[in-house]
């Protein structure tokens, strides 16, 4: 198990951070149950570079305002680890919106985009 670790702050600060600082291409915000969200760009650990699979080996699981990621099936040492986003934007989902969040998996299963519900 691995705690997804970073600095937890409400999503006003997290989303105004990530426009200043951000770094193009990456979002390390993990929204939590309680409404605030960990800022993996901040106090972080390896967790952070976790990469998005539709079909994956690892969930995200949460207890007590703590991220843990673990294996929900065998992995080999040497294999990447992956987690499914479930990623939610404000408003309606565009075709623009989708096109920004499409996955690139490659798994037969894939479902084409890393937005939960979609």
């Amino acid at each position: 198990m691995l705690e997804y670790t970073g600095t937890v702050m409400s999503w006003k600060r997290a989303k105004s951070r990530h426009r200043r600082f951000g770094e193009e291409g990456h979002t390390f915000l993990f929204g939590l149950s309680n409404g605030g969200v960990i800022d993996g760009s901040l106090g972080c650990n390896s967790a952070r570079w976790l990469n998005h699979a539709c079909v994956a080996n690892c969930e995200a699981v949460e207890d007590d305002g703590r991220v843990y990621i673990q294996a929900v099936s065998d992995i080999e040492p040497g294999e990447e680890l992956f987690i499914a986003y479930g990623l939610t934007t404000d408003g309606r989902s565009s075709a623009a919106v989708r096109a920004q969040y499409a996955c690139r998996c490659g798994h037969r299963r894939c479902r084409g985009t890393m937005l939960a519900g979609a």
